[in-house]
This record gives C-alpha cells, structure tokens and sequence, in this order.
C-alpha cells in the first residue's frame, strides 16, 4: 500500500503541474477546483478511459503496456528522468516483481581503485543512496569535511541536511538538497525493498523538517553531469564540472569525476588541493603508530 501511495502521489503531482494550455486544451471559461489537468483529461489526451486511468494513478500500475505508459508520459510532459522513473514504478509493481534483489559483491575492488587512482581530477565512487564509497586522494580532500561524519560510509544526504557545516561548504546549498532529494527519489523508485534506503529516507524524514517539505515535492533526477561550486575550507571556492559515469555490472554505483575550466581561477584552486591533498596525507602516515618491535627480537638483541 505504502508503494501505491507512491505513485498516486507522483502521478497527481506531475498532473497538478500541467495546465490545460499547456496541454493544448481550449480555455473553457468558469471555476476550476484544480490548477493542473483533471484525471479525465489525461485520459482523454493519452487515449485511455477515465476508469483505467484512475486506477492507474491509485498504484495499480502493473501490467500496463509500454505505450500507455508512453501516451501518461506524453500528456503529463515527463522529462526523462521522470519518465524511467514512471517505468520504474511500473516495473516494480508489476506481478512477481516485489521479491528482495540480492545485491552484487563489493564494487570497490582493487582494480576499481586503480582507476580512481589513476585520474589527475578529483574522482568518487557514488552509490545510488548518496554514500561516498571509495575516492582517489584529490576525491578524498575535495570532500574533506565529511571524513568524521559519525555514520560511515560518508552520506551526501546526511551532510547536507543534517550537518551545520553544509550551509558553509555549497555555494547554493538550496540546489543541492533539491538534487540529492531529487536523486534519492529516483533511487528508491528504482528499488523500493532496499532496506538501506527506506531507512535513510525515514532517519531524515524524522530528523529534517525541511527533508520531508522537499520529498514532498515528488522531483526526480538522475545525478549525471552538472556544476558544482563549493567553498573549500583550505583551498577557498572552487566552481567545478561534475560527471556521473555508471560503473558496469552496478546500476547503482557510479564514479564521478570534477574537472575545472583550463586557465580558470577553479583550474589554480584544483592544483592548490592536489598539493594540499599530498600534504594531508603525509600527515596522516606520520600519524599512523609503528608496529612494536617484536619482544623476541629485543632478547636476541
């Protein structure tokens, strides 16, 4: 029931942010008790009854065809991610689909960080759920602050909503929860029984009033490319170009990269935090205690 819940209301939201002339509906004069589209109309616009249509946007999505899902995603103008989104729900709703997904080994595996290592650019590995799971060491010291979060792995979602510290690091901290909300919904969508994910998304939910006012809001993305610009607390603002690449046999896991324009301010502030990074990291070797000698050792000595 709570999954129907789903997409009742992301059905009804999408549909609430359509208007008739957007629809190209001819103005019909009097009072509306709706700003967006009526259920009848969609259903009229994508071709099907009223009665299907609306035990569609009550949950029973499962079982309906492709191009009925294509015709809701045409009328209610879905962007892509909205409408994989939509096939997502579709798809786990369908029957025999609701069974738990077994989860692949580890993605990070000794070969995986090769790769990260290899890059000359900042570089994490993402999962679906917003943890930080692997990174190379510029990865690493780009996003410093989150190395003490008490939970572990890091969570981007954690940070930006429950940590004061966020307000200070995200230039536009108002657009970052609005994408990872955005992103987590998507993520959910795609795997409802994710016991992982459920549960982040109840611990904020409590926690977060200003979470709960934005999930509310039923926006999804897919965390692909974009910009962010941060003030790092050593090496000052950095406004960098991310990119989201799926890492294969994983849909949910991914490696994103941050590149800085050549010859940019960002460019010399990316230098300052390799060099930086290099420091950080000589410090933490000489933090590391050495190994005792070997008692048996000292008596052959």
């Amino acid at each position: 029931m709570e999954f129907q819940k789903e997409i009742r209301d992301f059905l009804m939201s999408r549909r609430a942010a359509v208007t008739p002339r957007q629809a190209g509906l001819p103005y019909v004069g009097g009072d509306r008790r709706v700003a967006g589209l009526r259920r009848e109309e969609v259903a009229m616009l994508a071709g099907v009854s009223v009665e299907y249509y609306t035990r569609l946007e009550r949950g029973r999505l499962g079982g309906a065809s492709d191009s009925v899902l294509d015709a809701i995603a045409r009328v209610l103008q879905l962007d892509d991610d909205e409408r994989t989104h939509l096939y997502d729900l579709a798809r786990n709703v369908a029957p025999g689909s609701r069974r738990k997904r077994p989860k692949p080994a580890s993605p990070i595996t000794a070969a995986v960080q090769q790769v990260l290592d290899s890059m000359s650019v900042p570089a994490i590995i993402q999962s679906g759920r917003l943890d930080l799971l692997a990174a190379n060491d510029l990865g690493a010291a780009l996003y410093s602050p989150l190395d003490d979060m008490a939970e572990q792995p890091p969570n981007f979602a954690r940070f930006v909503f429950l940590d004061p510290r966020a307000e200070s690091f995200y230039a536009d901290l108002d657009a970052s929860k609005d994408l990872l909300v955005a992103v987590l919904r998507a993520t959910a969508g795609r795997d409802p029984l994710d016991r992982r994910t459920t549960d982040l998304i109840g611990e904020l939910s409590t926690r977060s009033a200003d979470f709960t006012a934005r999930w509310a809001k039923h926006a999804v993305r897919r965390h692909s490319r974009g910009r962010k610009v941060i003030h790092h607390p050593a090496v000052g603002t950095l406004d960098l170009e991310y990119t989201d690449f799926d890492l294969p046999g994983d849909p949910d896991v991914s490696i994103v990269t941050y590149t800085a324009a050549p010859g940019s301010p960002s460019a010399d502030g990316l230098v300052l935090l390799a060099s930086w990074a290099q420091t950080r990291k000589a410090l933490e070797a000489e933090a590391v205690p050495q190994k005792a000698d070997d008692p048996a050792d000292q008596r052959r000595g």
